[in-house]
């Protein structure tokens, strides 16, 4: 007889991947066949990574239409199993999902509103890190400034799209304006995607801002990293930037490099 594990992979198996089920199952239940019973099972399957994708990607439903995207998710799920028990982390694929879809191809903006979704949905999840507390600035002396290293709330991600995709997302969120127009050829955008407690943030930066603050998350200092973006953008503005940046309560530490 097989081993416990066996059977329980190859039951997983026959719900996930359609194979035939074990010979072992019990196929004396009157009410009900082997088939309909696996049956059962895989649609249940189905719908629960059906309802974790709508939750990723609510934008992306509203654009496409509930009917459109339960064929999208469908496609999807059939490409890319659940791999883990934390559903959180299924759907990180669905941005080049949809780049290759052939019944979304003309929706070119589609892909790119899929990863800035993706980025919120991870950011909504981030772990928790405390703000920075303002009097570890004022113990740094001024001549120091220049080698300061700024660490950033885990939950942010700097995204740069051929689409203004951030104009797109806010269309269609809870409460926003019906009536609205989105010129998709007004440009590309730069979006930063934050969480102050419990709330997800979008904001579009300016190329100048989004190039100084990307050095910064890698962790190049704020001399090093101004100077450089000086070089590229004269008009950036390093007080304003930094003003931002305390008003979305994404800087968590600072620490003197060398």
């Amino acid at each position: 007889m097989p081993a416990l594990s066996d059977e329980l992979s190859h039951f997983a198996r026959a719900i996930v991947r359609g194979e035939e089920p074990s010979s072992w199952i019990d196929t004396s239940y009157q009410n009900y066949s082997v088939a309909i019973a696996i049956e059962v099972y895989r649609n249940n399957y189905r719908g629960n990574l059906h309802d974790t994708l709508a939750g990723a990607y609510p934008v992306i439903e509203q654009l496409v239409g509930k009917d459109f995207f339960r064929l999208l998710t469908r496609k999807f799920i059939e490409q890319h199993l659940s791999r883990g028990g934390n559903l959180h982390h299924y759907g990180a694929e669905m941005a080049d999902f949809i780049a290759s879809f052939e019944p979304a191809r003309e929706l070119v903006y589609l892909p790119e509103v899929a990863a800035l979704e993706w980025a919120c949905h991870c950011a909504y999840f981030a772990v928790d890190a405390d703000t920075l507390n303002m009097a570890r600035l004022a113990q740094v002396a001024p001549e120091h400034y220049p080698d300061l290293i700024l660490h950033i709330h885990p939950s942010c991600h700097l995204l740069h799209s051929r689409y203004p995709v951030a104009a797109i997302w806010h269309a269609h969120q809870p409460g926003a304006d019906s009536d609205f127009h989105i010129d998709q050829d007004s440009g590309p955008c730069n979006v930063l995607v934050s969480r102050n407690e419990d709330v997800v943030i979008v904001s579009e930066l300016s190329m100048a801002v989004a190039t100084w603050f990307h050095a910064i998350q890698s962790g190049v200092s704020l001399g090093e990293a101004t100077d450089d973006t000086l070089n590229i953008h004269s008009d950036f503005n390093l007080q304003t930037t930094l003003l931002k940046l305390l008003q979305l309560d994404i800087l968590v530490d600072i620490e003197v490099g060398e």
